[in-house]
């Protein structure tokens, strides 16, 4: 477990290829309005972000950091350990001609590589900390990045969720992984999330889940001052086959009796002045 960013930078690199291919990039050339549906699900508890220096933590190939900086940011900075990805980022936003400075970092080593700048929102998206060992750690640093009054806003996927099966030929939903922090799990997928011809050339990864509790109180003990948590039925992919049915912009919720799952939440924080 030791080696888990090195797998799962592979694993990240392995995927941009086919991410290139998806990822409704070409609505993003099409109207320079479009917004990725993680954002617009995102925009009405974002508020209004015009003005804000923005740093979008895990950002991958820069979707929704291109649409925090459509949302009228006046600056935004996206970071992500993957060099391929990174590089995907920086030539969609020259593509796009969208102002964003892309920094290839781990996140722990976030406020190193930005040379301590900080800022009046930190954004991370739907499946983030499930790549970090330590969610008190992952807080930290957060804290670090903003300014006195500054803002944390997450949404992610619910540990609950993380801690269910696979899809299952038999079509149960069981507990099958940690729901609380633990060293580490151990994955292998030839594919990602997204519909794709050929195999992940590095299909390992290692992931880490952390239960609700462990989460709020590494905000807490970091400083941070809970303003608001949200549970919700939906996610933005299809977790399980014919167990979750798709409703409008990309969000999914089980077909059955979805009360039953909390599938994700957003998290919004402050920094005290």
């Amino acid at each position: 477990m030791d080696d888990y960013v090195a797998i799962n930078k592979a694993n990240w690199n392995s995927r941009v290829e086919y991410h290139l291919q998806g990822y409704d990039l070409d609505k993003f050339r099409a109207s320079a309005e479009f917004i990725s549906d993680v954002v617009r699900f995102d925009q009405v508890r974002l508020g209004d972000i015009e003005g804000l220096d923005v740093v979008h933590l895990q950002c991958h190939i820069g979707t929704d950091t291109i649409s925090l900086s459509r949302l009228g940011a006046k600056s935004v900075t996206g970071l992500d350990f993957s060099p391929a990805a990174i590089a995907a980022a920086r030539a969609l936003a020259v593509e796009l001609k969208a102002s964003i400075d892309y920094v290839e970092s781990n996140v722990y080593d976030a406020i190193d590589a930005l040379g301590s700048e900080q800022f009046d929102l930190v954004y991370t998206g739907v499946g983030a900390l499930c790549w970090l060992p330590s969610v008190a750690k992952w807080a930290q640093t957060v804290e670090g990045l903003l300014r006195p009054g500054g803002r944390l806003f997450i949404r992610e996927g619910h540990p609950m969720l993380w801690a269910l099966s696979e899809p299952r030929p038999d079509g149960l939903i069981t507990l099958d992984y940690p729901y609380f922090e633990t060293d580490g799990t151990p994955f292998s997928d030839t594919h990602s999330y997204v519909e794709h011809e050929g195999e992940l050339s590095s299909p390992e990864t290692i992931g880490f889940n952390h239960g609700i509790g462990e989460i709020l109180t590494a905000v807490s003990n970091a400083g941070l001052i809970l303003t608001s948590f949200e549970e919700h039925d939906t996610i933005p992919w299809n977790a399980f086959d014919e167990g979750m049915v798709e409703l409008e912009h990309g969000e999914f919720r089980l077909r059955e009796s979805p009360e039953r799952l909390a599938a994700s939440y957003t998290l919004q924080a402050s920094k005290p002045t």
